[in-house]
């Protein structure tokens, strides 16, 4: 029973995409650099104000279940694909966020924010797929003295993706990536494009 309704609720997650066409389909270059048929544009479920509270209010109320919310200091996020959805979920608790954003490649915090020695945080993000921009915001927050407790996701599309803290997703979905140099035969055919925001 407890899957059924993990399974309804993921296909919500994606319909709630589909519905305002963020779930793309073609040929794509992820952040990561892997490729892939299908591309989840999380920007547009934030230019619809309506649907992106009810997808924000779902994923507070898994972290409200998961962590003491109470002992989170800052909710920190990835930009780009993480700073409207790391907003929305503090204006929902109420806690303060900050985003960290990359220089030469690198995730730094800039504009004068600071992460106090020992203060504890939640990292959200928008997609999961490898876990390497994931990993390169841990350390960014790490070297500014702050301690991670969880990350919060919309999506994991990478399936096992061990960050070292708990994961809280609002769906996990199998959707196959693929290095370059292996590409099926009907993404060859098609033109790649990167519609990700890593070389800003």
């Amino acid at each position: 029973m407890e899957q059924k309704l993990i399974e309804n609720e993921e296909k919500e997650i994606l319909d709630l995409y589909r519905s305002v066409g963020a779930l793309l389909e073609g040929h794509f270059i992820l952040s990561s650099g892997l490729h892939s048929k299908v591309y989840l544009q999380s920007a547009l479920i934030f230019s619809r104000p309506d649907i992106a509270k009810i997808i924000c209010s779902k994923l507070v109320k898994k972290i409200i279940e998961k962590v003491n919310i109470k002992e989170i200091n800052y909710i920190v996020s990835p930009a780009m694909g993480g700073v409207l959805l790391g907003y929305e979920v503090s204006r929902q608790t109420g806690l303060p966020n900050i985003f960290v954003e990359r220089v030469d490649g690198i995730f730094n915090l800039r504009r004068g924010f600071e992460i106090t020695k020992g203060s504890k945080v939640l990292v959200v993000e928008d997609i999961v797929t490898t876990g390497k921009s994931s990993l390169e915001c841990f350390k960014c927050i790490k070297e500014s003295g702050g301690e991670i407790v969880a990350e919060a996701a919309l999506i994991n599309r990478g399936g096992d993706v061990d960050l070292g803290v708990p994961l809280i997703c609002l769906a996990s979905i199998n959707i196959p990536n693929y290095e370059a140099n292996s590409l099926p035969k009907e993404l060859e055919e098609i033109e790649a494009i990167k519609p990700g925001s890593r070389s800003i």
